[in-house]
């Protein structure tokens, strides 16, 4: 079996190499083909250097785990059921793996709906220099008495904590939690079992402000200057999405000071067909854009058709869009088929959104 699909990856390879000679580029009907080919393989061949990979890493993993390295927790991994009442609740279920290693002396907590590219060693910094038992990190300009807010603050000139909100539409002066928190693990561990004996669950509203109402719990808060992009919507995502055509936001985000690992997955490079027209638009590689495209974010291997217009668009892996199609404010997921002379209209507010694998 591994001979055949090292046959299959030397074949994806080669058709990688032709697709960028100028001779195959400049006649389409070869391109096409070998394109079509390409696509059909590149899962084959992706599944295979994963496994590749992952046997090659993982006496690696093992020794960094072993040597003391960094240990990530998904609480909500743990449980058979996956319904917990609150945070609390999902870290009392994981106490062993939180106990975990004596010598670890503090626990990062964050969750995944809020994007940015923060330096986390520097809030490790100022949670130790703070002194206090629970750093928060919070970004300015997110409350504006409207979106709900589930941990704002409200600080004075010193930058200390006057007033707290959970779960409300905090006005323009308060700061709104990114949910990062940085805590003392024995501290964490013992507030959650004390917490948890009182039939209390959430971390923002009873450890947080009920604690730091009782005056039981010392608050630092962390304000982060950097890009951050609040994904808690439908229609955030779009925004967010489209925020990324802006150079300034691209940067903050993937500028590199920061870098962000992740899967390499390289493709050929986009084809762009003589009559195309392409504007503000982030394209990845492997597309083939022969219609025009404007304000919109293209992943890999997308098609758009000839005469086809896509306009303020997110258009996600595989999806292709057929001849003379029409579409606005539209989010294709994966896979995703627009038939020929098809017309999709959204608006800023409410895009519309096609699922995974349809064809409309």
């Amino acid at each position: 079996m591994f001979e055949k699909l090292s046959s299959v990856e030397e074949r994806y390879e080669d058709i990688s190499t032709r697709l960028s000679d100028p001779a195959v580029i400049s006649d389409n009907e070869k391109y096409r083909s070998l394109m079509k080919e390409y696509k059909n393989l590149t899962p084959i061949v992706e599944k295979y250097r994963e496994y590749r990979k992952a046997c090659a890493s993982h006496e690696e993993a093992a020794e960094l785990l072993e040597e003391g390295g960094l240990e990530f927790l998904t609480p909500y991994a743990q449980s058979e059921v996956h319904r917990y009442r609150g945070k609390l609740e999902s870290l009392a279920s994981a106490m062993d793996f939180l106990a975990y290693g004596s010598d670890d002396e503090l626990v990062i907590m964050t969750d995944s709906a809020i994007l940015s590219n923060i330096d986390l060693t520097k809030v490790i910094a100022a949670h130790v220099k703070s002194g206090r038992n629970i750093t928060v990190v919070t970004k300015a300009g997110i409350c504006n008495g409207e979106k709900m807010i589930d941990l704002a603050m409200k600080l004075d000139g010193k930058g200390n904590v006057t007033d707290m909100l959970v779960d409300f539409a905090a006005p323009a002066d308060y700061v709104a939690s990114m949910d990062i928190f940085v805590v003392d693990k024995k501290w964490l561990i013992q507030q959650t079992k004390e917490m948890i004996a009182r039939d209390k669950f959430h971390m923002d509203r009873d450890l947080v402000l009920g604690g730091w109402q009782r005056g039981k719990v010392s608050v630092n808060v962390y304000q982060f200057d950097g890009a951050a992009l609040y994904n808690e919507s439908v229609e955030e995502y779009f925004k967010n999405s489209m925020a990324l055509i802006d150079r300034d936001i691209r940067h903050d985000m993937f500028g590199g000071n920061h870098p962000i690992y992740t899967k390499v997955r390289d493709r050929v490079p986009t084809y762009y067909g003589e009559e195309c027209q392409i504007a503000n638009c982030l394209a990845a590689d492997g597309c083939m854009l022969e219609g025009n495209v404007k304000e919109s974010i293209l992943f890999r291997q997308v098609t758009i058709a000839p005469g086809a217009d896509v306009e303020n668009c997110v258009i996600m892996n595989d999806s292709v869009v057929g001849e003379g199609a029409e579409l606005k404010y539209v989010i294709l997921d994966k896979d995703v088929t627009v038939t020929p002379g098809a017309k999709l209209i959204g608006t800023k507010k409410s895009p519309v959104i096609v699922k995974r694998g349809e064809t409309v």
